[in-house]
């Protein structure tokens, strides 16, 4: 995993974090390779790595299903997590002091986890999505417990040209405004990090909070997986 290492520490940081202090998301580029994809979507009818399955139809979450790994992480999903969470942290406590909350994260994602679980979030949240023809994912957040970090990240590891429809979509809502959506397209291997929940936005009077909800719009044809990332664990 040294040469994934090497990819998410040579990312343009300082241009990802303007681009998220701008607009609540930023995309990477390629970031895992098309080998890397295709290993990830290979696990996902092997009942192994995962603790539970959510088919979203019965719970109104939409269409499609996805799976939630277990501990231990593979390892390709171990180093996302402990190699991304440093670059964000800075990020993500400085987004914690504009909007006057007090929790501010630990350097490391282990210190994080561990502060996690201590406070009963036990639960690993990455998880494999699948979308066929005719599913799509409502707009929602990924909190699952008090402790959340404000930063995650989906990567899509289909080939865009495999499948249609099946947008990634964020949808910002501003106080006494009216909602604006994105549509974010991204190519085999390359991740969008986004607002867990609520980033700060500068006005004349300060910071303000701004809501953020993402989901997957319907899919047409062809099949479609992606990761999540998200460094919190749940309760």
């Amino acid at each position: 995993m040294s040469d994934l290492a090497t990819r998410i520490d040579s990312l343009p940081w300082p241009a990802l974090t303007d681009r998220l202090d701008a607009s609540g998301f930023a995309t990477t580029g390629p970031l895992l390779t098309a080998d890397e994809c295709a290993a990830l979507v290979a696990l996902y009818d092997q009942p192994d790595p995962f603790r539970s399955r959510v088919v979203m139809a019965r719970h109104g979450f939409g269409q499609g299903e996805y799976r939630y790994f277990k501990y231990p992480l593979p390892d390709i999903i171990a180093t996302l997590r402990s190699r991304l969470y440093p670059q964000l942290v800075p990020l993500a406590n400085r987004w914690q002091l504009a909007l006057g909350l007090p929790t501010q994260f630990p350097a490391g994602h282990a210190d994080y986890i561990a502060r996690c679980h201590a406070a009963g979030q036990t639960r690993p949240t990455p998880l494999l999505l699948q979308y066929g023809p005719g599913d799509y994912n409502r707009l929602h957040q990924d909190l699952y417990g008090e402790l959340v970090f404000p930063l995650q990240l989906t990567i899509l590891l289909s080939d865009p040209a495999a499948f249609s429809g099946g947008e990634f979509v964020l949808v910002e809502n501003k106080p006494r405004s009216q909602s604006r959506a994105e549509v974010v397209r991204l190519q085999q291997g390359e991740a969008v990090i986004f607002a867990v929940n609520q980033r700060p936005v500068s006005g004349t009077r300060g910071s303000y909070r701004v809501a953020l909800r993402h989901g997957v719009s319907t899919l047409h044809s062809g099949i479609r997986h992606t990761l999540g990332i998200i460094f919190h664990d749940a309760g």
